[in-house]
């Protein structure tokens, strides 16, 4: 797909042919010239790359990839989770269901990693001139090599697929081994005796069920597993958890980017190589102590709820750990250096840059040597440049003379000025929460599935957990990138622009609104998680004690059968007793 697109465009106002040997070249902050008339008029052959991409049918391409890996994930989950339960002990279910999350959060760990990598890599690579390229992979416009990764992941896929062609069609409960064991071989002298007859028993036995014989049960098996409030209670617990969880994996990049300053590909490097392993030792974690403790569904929706409120507390904690934003002239701060935060594209023109007909479109922001990050060359009121690609140098920048006495250096390099030293310090704590997070919330992981396992009747298992990954999947992935990024949309200071002059992609954004918006709903979600939780809990407790008392009730009946056929072998044996002595005499 990407090689039937045209190459990426980055939106631009410096000239990638700029002067090299530090000759000295004009920029667009000279008297009659204006750069708002060349971007009105925008290039024809752009326009119709911008109108032919906004047309283009690729979307269908991911479309039926996605419906693929969809299929290919079917037998594996849910279908696996209820064929591991139904051959193994049920006290080492957790545990097996443990190594299999984890293991399935290993995968996601070396994708993040391996998107670090790519985000790196400028997206045309291989196909432009890297030295033209006047950005880098810190800059908002930066797109990575993207499409590397499908191939390598796809190469892996096929490859893991190999050995489920291995897999036996049937297996022994675990435990059983032995015992069918020796009934086979107490019972070879009578197959060998009786064989053709039994082995046509045995194919009646094992005809295969019908479609129609399927569909005929499935509404019935439906509306009994639906008639399960536990079953419907964590279907919605997952709901939400699933909801708060894709929000917080899908814009948490984007989170540290605008917040902390860090990088695109540093932020998934360190999601990958710290939150995933995290994760990952939480989800075995808890499969360990509902081992070692042999916790049943009351256990494991005790450690699921404590799971649950802890790390509810580490984001409503991390919530308010931030740092200041980005100085950015006209938006963050005024030109003279007094933070307010301005939505009004307006007030990017100054005094400084009155004169330089500056587009308020362009974003290619450049650093002064005040610290101060500038929306473009020409907004800082540069009158030249020297050096060419990322090397440029921008000198005799008016609207740095605004923070800075007279005599001092006035240029500016390519790119946005680095947070101030103790965001570093702020970002160390944060993540240190965030990883401990990570770990209080997959502990509760594998008890929830425990939950849901020990709650449905052993017929409707497979159904259960079918339905529960479709419900989940189809309305906690789908929606919540949806909604979520239009809320955090709202707190875009800076939109770029397409080439054929839509809005863009958000450029920029103010970093208090985007945490207080971004932290607030994925907070909201983990404390109505853990009212939910509470109402499973008391659903289940109720149940347990219902089952108690009907089991109670069958031993005592059976106790009553088995003392009145004691009494009537008493009688008998008295009866008996007495005929003997009559026949005697």
């Amino acid at each position: 797909m990407h090689l039937t697109e045209p190459q990426y465009k980055y939106e631009t106002s410096v000239s990638h042919t700029a002067a090299i040997n530090n000759s000295e070249s004009a920029l667009p902050c000279h008297a009659n010239h204006s750069l708002t008339n060349a971007d009105e008029t925008a290039d024809v052959d752009a326009r119709t790359a911008c109108e032919k991409a906004a047309g283009s049918s690729m979307w269908i391409y991911v479309l039926l990839g996605n419906m693929l890996r969809g299929i290919g994930e079917t037998p594996i989950m849910p279908l696996g989770v209820s064929y591991l339960d139904d051959f193994s002990r049920e006290e080492n279910t957790p545990f097996y269901l443990a190594c299999i999350h984890t293991v399935g959060i290993l995968g996601p760990m070396f994708g993040f990693m391996l998107g670090s990598f790519l985000a790196k890599i400028y997206v045309d690579v291989g196909f432009v001139d890297l030295d033209s390229i006047t950005i880098n992979h810190k800059d908002s416009r930066w797109v990575g090599a993207w499409w590397l990764g499908f191939i390598v992941t796809g190469t892996l896929i096929l490859l893991s697929s190999i050995p489920f062609w291995f897999l036996p069609k049937s297996l022994a409960k675990q435990g059983q081994e032995e015992s069918q064991s020796k009934e086979t071989e107490l019972a070879t002298v009578a197959e060998q005796e009786n064989f053709l007859p039994e082995d046509n028993q045995d194919h009646e036995k094992e005809k295969p069920v019908t479609f129609q014989e399927l569909a005929k049960d499935f509404i019935p098996s439906l509306r009994r597993l639906f008639n399960n409030s536990i079953f419907l209670l964590i279907i919605l617990t997952y709901l939400v958890v699933v909801n708060g969880f894709i929000g917080m994996i899908t814009f948490k990049p984007k989170f540290l980017e605008q917040v902390y300053g860090q990088s695109a590909s540093k932020a998934i490097f360190l999601i990958g190589i710290l939150n995933l392993p995290a994760v990952a030792l939480g989800i075995i974690t808890g499969g360990f102590v509902l081992k070692r403790f042999k916790l049943g569904a009351i256990g494991a929706a005790r450690v699921a709820i404590a799971a649950s409120i802890g790390s509810s507390c580490m984001l409503f904690i991390q919530a308010f750990i931030h740092c200041d934003n980005a100085e950015v002239g006209g938006l963050t701060v005024s030109y003279q250096g007094v933070p307010e935060v301005s939505y009004n594209p307006q007030t990017l023109l100054s005094q400084c840059n009155m004169g330089c007909s500056c587009s308020l479109k362009h974003w290619d922001p450049v650093c002064a040597y005040n610290g101060m990050t500038y929306a473009s060359p020409c907004l800082a009121g540069c009158q030249t440049s020297t050096g060419a690609g990322r090397e440029m140098i921008f000198h005799n920048c008016t609207c740095i003379g605004e923070m800075m006495t007279p005599g001092t250096n006035m240029s500016a390099v390519l790119g946005q000025c680095p947070r101030k030293n103790d965001c570093d310090r702020i970002f160390k704590i944060y993540m240190a929460l965030s990883v401990l997070g990570s770990f209080i919330s997959a502990c509760g992981g594998t008890p929830g599935y425990i939950v849901l396992l020990r709650s449905i009747q052993p017929d409707l298992k497979a159904l259960a957990l079918g339905i529960q990954t479709l419900i989940v999947r189809a309305l906690g992935g789908i929606p919540p990138p949806i909604y979520f990024g239009a809320l955090i949309d709202r707190t875009c200071l800076k939109w770029g622009t397409k080439q054929c002059g839509g809005r863009g992609a958000c450029r920029l954004y103010d970093a208090h609104a985007f945490r207080m918006t971004f932290m607030g709903l994925v907070t909201g979600f983990y404390f109505l998680t853990n009212i939910l939780w509470g109402c499973v809990y008391v659903r289940v407790v109720k149940r347990q004690k219902k089952l108690a008392l009907r089991n109670q009730a069958k031993e005592n009946g059976l106790e009553g059968i088995s003392q009145s056929n004691g009494h009537a072998n008493i009688n008998i044996a008295k009866n008996k007793d007495d005929k003997d002595k009559e026949s005697t005499i």
